[in-house]
């Protein structure tokens, strides 16, 4: 670890702590412990008691559950600085997902829930920013619901591909990149349709000049155009 990626400098980078100061990040670190996981090793499993919040410093991690037929269903990718595990702060006593390192050397620190509710109570700042992160949390599984309902496999695998090249992309051009970590199977498995199916329409969009992909990224050539061809879908 580079001599200014102490426990305290992760977590001055976790969103929740962001407007914390020096003070209260240090109460924060006497009560953590920094854990390391390789990459498709599980943090928990559903069923695991939920006795723990982690905060992720490093890496992405994979959070999900699977259907009665035992059909892996990804709920969310998380990237440094988010809060997973949060449920069990609300009262949850057993897990209901799994949580998997997708990539290498994931880092991420772990709070046991009684010392993460007493600083809930003490600092209402920090209190609302949980809150409000779960509640974002719970709308973008609502509109992946929705989506799911009311929308096709290329609809729903287009929409995908926009909302997180405008969240996570950066600007390249006219276009976006995506850098991520996801197989055609992860993809397929966070738009609920088939392995076979993503790999169909990345083709598509390819051959139509939209995007460029390859395992680690996809490239948007022309923002506007992929978002016209979105709303294609739409009408």
């Amino acid at each position: 670890m580079a001599a200014n990626e102490s426990k305290l400098w992760y977590l001055e980078q976790i969103n929740i702590f962001r407007d914390l100061n020096e003070e209260d990040l240090h109460r924060i670190d006497l009560v953590t412990n920094m854990r390391s996981m390789e990459k498709g090793k599980y943090i928990f499993f559903p069923d695991d008691p939920s006795k723990v919040v982690f905060l992720l410093k490093k890496g992405k991690v994979k959070i999900g559950s699977f259907s009665n037929d035992g059909k892996e269903i990804i709920k969310a990718i998380l990237e440094p600085g988010e809060i997973f595990g949060e449920m069990a702060i609300m009262g949850q006593e057993k897990r209901k997902d799994f949580a998997q390192a997708l990539t290498n050397d994931v880092r991420f620190c772990a709070i046991g829930v009684e010392e993460m509710r007493e600083m809930l109570i003490s600092n209402p700042k920090l209190g609302f920013e949980v809150t409000k992160t779960i509640g974002d949390r719970l709308q973008k599984i609502e509109r992946r619901l929705e989506s799911l309902v009311f929308k096709d496999a290329r609809q729903r695998i287009l929409e995908f591909i926009l909302n997180n090249a405008l969240e996570k992309g950066m600007t390249v051009g006219f276009g976006l990149k995506l850098k991520h970590e996801l197989t055609h199977q992860d993809i397929a498995n966070l738009t609920a349709t088939s392995r076979q199916t993503v790999t169909i329409i990345l083709n598509e969009l390819r051959e139509m000049e939209l995007i460029n992909f390859d395992r680690k990224s996809i490239l948007i050539h022309d923002l506007k155009e992929f978002k016209e061809e979105v709303k294609k879908g739409q009408s």
